[in-house]
């Protein structure tokens, strides 16, 4: 548990960095996968050597703890998302920056306390309890998805581009797609894998997958590149980029007649874990996984 002494410095520093966090969001495309918010935040927010100590048991840096702590009170106020390790600034969110650090702050501590008094479990204590405490060597379930996020992406970047392709045709045989047509090396048009949900494909939707598994972040002409290619009636397009997109080129595929979906590292995992159990255990074994079950704790 905090101290009293170690309070008065905890929220000043919360204040920072919630404020740091969510301007890089601002002003980089409104989302961010978690572990690059957190090197950037740190690049940018003067830490002492008291912010950087290390929690003795579960190793873990004091100002990332009080970063994820306090984004709790901005998730209650509306003003974060987080979705499978990427952090979204709402805007609701942008609007509370225009308050600065301290009154953002406060505005989302005044949130979050809302939020407890109307649950049904909620027990009566001092005013500033419910936010204030921290359990210092308590590992985060954000700890622990990053952990086991971290073990996807350097599974999947391991792969090489032909490798991800199949792991990609597993993940569509899962959703119920049958995949005729798996690129070979090679040129291939801009197509890698077309999928039906026929073995004919005579029944919509036809996929016309492309993919790209590079660290880059695929752009809008890419995208469009691609909405080229769909032809047909019933034809869609889906991106898979590894590096991510850039958000023009998300822009780009949301907003277009044209129907493609783009999909980042980020949601091929959760499909992934979504479909696992509807493949085959010859697909499943590309990359196989192990549910752990842990105990729960409320926020």
């Amino acid at each position: 548990m905090t101290t009293q002494k170690q309070r008065s410095r905890t929220r000043p520093l919360a204040a920072k960095l919630i404020y740091a966090a969510m301007t890089i969001l601002r002003d980089n495309g409104k989302e961010m996968p978690m572990r690059e918010l957190l090197d950037r935040v740190e690049k940018v927010v003067d830490l002492d050597d008291w912010a950087k100590e290390h929690y003795e048991k579960s190793g873990y840096l004091r100002w990332e703890r009080v970063l994820h702590f306090y984004s709790i009170d901005c998730i209650k106020a509306g003003y974060l998302v987080k979705k499978r390790g990427t952090w979204y600034i709402t805007p609701e969110g942008e609007e509370a920056l225009k308050h600065g650090p301290e009154r953002l702050l406060e505005k989302a501590t005044s949130a979050y306390r809302a939020w407890k008094a109307s649950q049904p479990t909620a027990e009566p204590g001092p005013p500033d309890e419910a936010t204030e405490t921290i359990p210092n060597d308590e590992i985060p379930y954000e700890k622990i998805e990053e952990i086991a996020f971290s073990g996807f992406e350097q599974h999947v970047n391991a792969k090489n581009p032909y490798e991800f392709q199949e792991l990609v045709a597993a993940l569509l045989r899962g959703m119920g797609y049958h995949t005729p047509f798996v690129a070979p090396r090679g040129k291939d048009g801009g197509v890698d894998i077309r999928a039906y949900r026929d073995p004919l494909g005579t029944q919509s939707p036809r996929l016309q997958v492309q993919i790209k598994h590079r660290e880059s972040t695929a752009s809008a002409q890419e995208v469009r590149q691609l909405m080229g290619l769909l032809q047909k009636d019933g034809a869609v397009g889906i991106f898979v980029s590894t590096g991510g997109f850039t958000p023009d080129a998300r822009v780009t595929a949301r907003t277009s007649h044209i129907h493609v979906e783009t999909v980042d590292l980020a949601r091929f995992i959760e499909l992934w874990q979504q479909f696992y159990d509807k493949m085959t255990d010859l697909d499943k074994s590309l990359m196989p996984l192990r549910p752990v079950m842990f105990l729960a704790k409320p926020e």
